[in-house]
């Protein structure tokens, strides 16, 4: 129940840690730009996209042609004639200042993954300072993992990836210092 309670203290705080973050900060936002005419390039999505929403790399290579070297050569050669572009794409469009679905999803992943921390960080009696170095090397994993490879495969800004790394790293020493306390608290009666 311990390590319950921890991971609800804990997604509380990753949860307030990310609005802040995000709307008084800004971290969530260095390396996005706004387009100069984005009117002209939203009027050209459904075209050139279709109606499938997904991901989408542009320029845009079949991987099933990998082995096809000279399909692999021409596309080596528009790639670096052309824009690269990275799109997110919903079709059909949807309100992006109503966040009533993603607030709640939002604190469930926060919670969620302060389970598995704070899962971690009672595995065994460790002190204060041995939590808050899992909590540290926690957020390190999780950067290395996720926003390293975006950046390094994806070209996701290197501003962001930074930005991001402060936030994880900020975030889950806040949220892991009330964990490690929270969960410290019955070995110091026990002692």
């Amino acid at each position: 129940m311990r390590i319950l309670v921890a991971a609800i203290f804990g997604g509380i705080v990753m949860f307030l840690w990310g609005g802040v973050a995000h709307m008084v900060l800004g971290l969530g936002n260095p390396g996005i730009h706004q387009p100069v005419h984005e009117d002209a390039v939203i009027s050209t999505l459904h075209e050139g996209l279709g109606s499938q929403p997904g991901v989408y790399i542009l320029p845009s290579f079949d991987p099933n042609k990998w082995n096809d070297q000279a399909a692999r050569a021409a596309y080596a050669q528009k790639s670096m004639a052309s824009p690269y572009a990275w799109v997110v794409y919903l079709p059909q469009g949807e309100d992006m200042t109503n966040m009533s679905r993603q607030l709640p999803r939002q604190w469930a992943s926060d919670t969620l993954a302060a389970l598995a921390l704070a899962f971690l960080m009672g595995l065994a009696a460790f002190g204060f300072a041995k939590r808050m170095g899992i909590a540290v090397v926690a957020a390190l994993f999780a950067w290395l993992s996720v926003l390293v490879p975006y950046w390094n495969w994806y070209r996701f800004p290197g501003a962001l990836t930074w930005a991001a790394l402060a936030e994880q790293l900020i975030g889950w020493l806040l949220a892991g210092a009330v964990m490690a306390w929270w969960l410290g608290r019955r070995e110091r009666k026990t002692a």
